[in-house]
């Protein structure tokens, strides 16, 4: 295990409170008090819930792993939100519409047109320019099935869910009254996050909230609120009074984007899409729900204000402070959260307390875009999880992040992607190559050879780079940094052992396995390992024991194969060699063996046979590629060939004749005159005598070549 380093050395976190970097010191001693804002779980998460978990998973990693802080993690699942109301009521609605009339053609092809007409009222209505074209893509895909007599039920069905669902709902969402409904779909987007979050190997926090289960304290801390004079009951619902906190001399309202506090677009979509203007009850346009009173169709409990249910910034800081206490260490979201989302927790948790200070570390994540554009359903870049998990496995998926700084905007693209791969490669390839040189040496003595110059050389640089390590993960966790300097002790590390093949003389055993035990243990300070290992990454449920036992059995037939291999060539045996071939390329592969034919010798390499495949399937690509690319050139040749030969059938006299951009011509055929007919500048007849006599000389060429032949 890596040697914990004190607090006491330096680590320093952009704090997005203050927007710049601050020795971290921790309000009691060794402790962490986290709280970070966990997915609203109405739909299946996506890489920008990914951006944020993976960051954090490696915020607290190194904190815990590598500064030896006793963190405590905490994360809310939301549960209740409008948008979950929403889309419980109409996935409901919808599969109990599609159920009744899965035979009625007429009535389902009725609806579909209605809801069809509804929809295109509401683009242009619609002020999103994003969300105006994924309309317009549902009104097309909608228009062509009914046009298409050929359509089916189901497929009228199918095209005309969402704006179906949305009609259905307008006319019978406020008729439903069981909670299961909404219980039905959170459970399943729950589930689902929580097996996503397995699959990326990033690890369940200490403790988990949902909104649902803390209503009654949500209730009380609202009621100290009022107590407190900073919010106001109108209506059944309840409003924090944002003028009454920002008047106090202790507070200030929006601490994290004091810029945006005007932002009442923002504010307005931080309340919810069933929430309304709710202007009129407000004291302030920038006032937030604290409580919102239930409508028909929407969950309920009862409260002091009648029924009804929390706000949506409420439970955050309900949830932290039932588990975390009074105050925060760190608190953790996307940088799309800080407003109003954010800013209103602080107000209403120090308006609470009476304090001043809520949160003391407020760390944001950076956005992702998908090749440089922001994901969107209507752009066609919305990336699932699960989709990027079925193209990259969670390892390389994590390396893409560490080679970007946590709180910077991430481009995820197929350049990201390949230098992650590449650069996982490099210490995959790294780990298999140390192994290979540890398994040459026999007994523990063979270990342990004489320390020289190239021993002290490369030791040297081992405590280079665990200097330049700590001051890059005490520098805000410079994850870029850190890889450069592990990759830069592989380097040498690599020229070590050539050096020592060429020289013929046995590498120091204890030093390549000092400094591979290292590069693991930052890289599992990173997460990067879901499980520890004494050297390199886990081989998806073998172990290091199974590796000593199966690797020396391995080598032993590897080396079998080599004599076979050799006896074939000098039989002039094709067949054979062949075969020898099939085994190392399709047979071995296949269980998760790579057999790597040198000159000194077979290596034997236990590899993921997962990643094999994906090697494969990646070199496949790439010849794939270079192929299409080689024939698209042949293509293009083609076509300049062919244009040019066609242009050169053109005799110089004819080449601007019929142009409309010249009205007269001089007894060569070289414009005069340009359209409006006036006489063409000095430099424009040069340019144009200059074409001329380029295709001169190109005319006169083909016919003296025709001739010749």
């Amino acid at each position: 295990q890596q040697q914990q380093q004190p607090a006491a050395e330096g680590l320093r976190l952009l704090n997005s409170i203050t927007r710049r970097k601050e020795l971290f010191v921790p309000q009691s001693g060794n402790r962490v008090r986290w709280y970070s804002c966990g997915p609203t779980v109405y739909d299946s998460a996506h890489m920008g819930h990914a951006r944020s978990y993976i960051t954090f998973d490696i915020l607290r990693s190194v904190l815990q792993k590598y500064f030896g802080y006793d963190v405590e993690y905490v994360m809310n699942i939301t549960d209740l939100d409008d948008k979950i109301i929403l889309r419980a009521r109409r996935a409901h609605l919808f599969e109990s519409y599609a159920k009744d009339n899965a035979t009625n053609a007429e009535k389902v092809k009725s609806d579909v047109k209605a809801a069809r007409d509804e929809l295109q009222a509401s683009i242009a209505k619609e002020t999103v320019p994003e969300k105006q074209e994924m309309l317009k893509k549902q009104l097309a895909a909608i228009d062509a099935a009914l046009a298409d007599a050929k359509s089916s039920t189901e497929t009228l069905l199918a095209v005309g869910k969402d704006a179906l669902a949305k009609v259905l709902d307008k006319k019978l969402g406020a008729s439903l009254s069981d909670h299961s409904i909404f219980t039905k779909l959170t459970q399943q987007f729950e589930q689902e996050f929580h097996e996503d979050m397995a699959a990326l190997n990033v690890r369940p926090p200490d403790v988990l909230t949902r909104v649902t289960e803390y209503v009654p304290q949500i209730v009380a801390y609202i009621e100290r609120i009022i107590a407190n004079k900073y919010a106001y009951a109108s209506n059944g619902s309840v409003y924090f009074d944002t003028q009454a906190f920002d008047s106090k001399p202790q507070h200030q309202y929006a601490k994290l984007m004091p810029e945006a506090r005007c932002d009442f677009s923002a504010l307005a979509e931080g309340e919810g899409e069933l929430s309304g203007t709710g202007c009129s009850e407000k004291r302030n346009q920038s006032d937030f729900a604290l409580w919102k009173a239930s409508k028909a169709g929407e969950p309920a409990w009862d409260s002091p204000w009648g029924k009804g249910r929390p706000g949506w910034h409420i439970e955050c800081s309900v949830m932290a402070c039932d588990v975390c206490g009074d105050t925060l260490d760190i608190h953790t979201g996307g940088i799309d959260l800080k407003f109003p989302h954010h800013d209103n927790e602080i107000a209403q948790s120090e308006a609470h307390y009476g304090s001043s200070q809520w949160v003391h570390y407020f760390l944001h994540s950076g956005h992702l875009n998908i090749d440089g554009l922001k994901m969107s359903k209507s752009l066609k870049n919305f990336i699932t999880i699960k989709d990027a998990l079925a193209k990259f496995s969670a390892r390389q998926l994590r390396f893409a992040f560490l080679l970007h700084q946590w709180h910077a905007t991430l481009d995820y693209s197929d350049e990201t992607m390949t230098q992650a791969v590449q650069r996982e490669k490099a210490f995959n390839e790294f780990f298999l190559n140390i192994k290979a040189a540890l398994r040459t040496l026999g007994s523990a003595v063979d270990k342990f050879p004489k320390f020289g110059k190239a021993e002290m050389t490369l030791n040297r640089y081992l405590r280079q780079a665990k200097n330049a390590v700590h001051a890059a993960l005490s520098d805000n966790v410079d994850t870029v940094a850190t890889l450069l300097a592990l990759q830069e002790l592989m380097a040498t590390t690599n020229v070590y052992l050539r050096d020592a093949e060429t020289e013929k003389r046995p590498p120091h055993g204890m030093l390549l396995q000092q400094v591979a035990a290292y590069i693991t243990q930052i890289l599992d300070a990173m997460g990067v390992l879901p499980d520890a290992t004494d050297i390199g990454f886990p081989l998806g449920g073998t172990t290091q024991a199974l590796e000593d036992v199966v690797v020396p059995k391995l080598q032993a037939f590897a080396e079998t194969r080599e004599v076979i291999r050799r006896l074939a060539r000098e039989m002039k045996n094709s067949a054979l060699l062949a075969e020898c071939d099939r085994v190392r390329d399709v047979a071995l592969p296949d269980v998760g063996v790579r057999l790597e034919d040198k000159e000194t010798g077979p290596v034997v390499k236990l590899v993921d046979r997962e990643e094999l495949k994906r090697e494969k399937q990646r070199e496949e690509e790439m010849k794939a590629a270079k192929k299409r690319e080689k024939e698209e050139q042949a293509q293009k040749r083609a076509e300049q060939e062919a244009a040019k030969l066609a242009q050169s059938r053109i005799p110089p006299s004819e080449m601007f004749k019929g142009r409309k951009e010249y009205s007269k011509l001089d007894a060569q055929g070289i414009p005069t005159h340009d359209e409006k007919g006036e006489e063409l500048s000095k430099s424009s007849r040069k340019k144009l005598e200059k074409e001329y006599k380029a295709q001169e000389k190109l005319y006169n060429d083909a016919k003296a070549a025709s001739g010749a032949t």
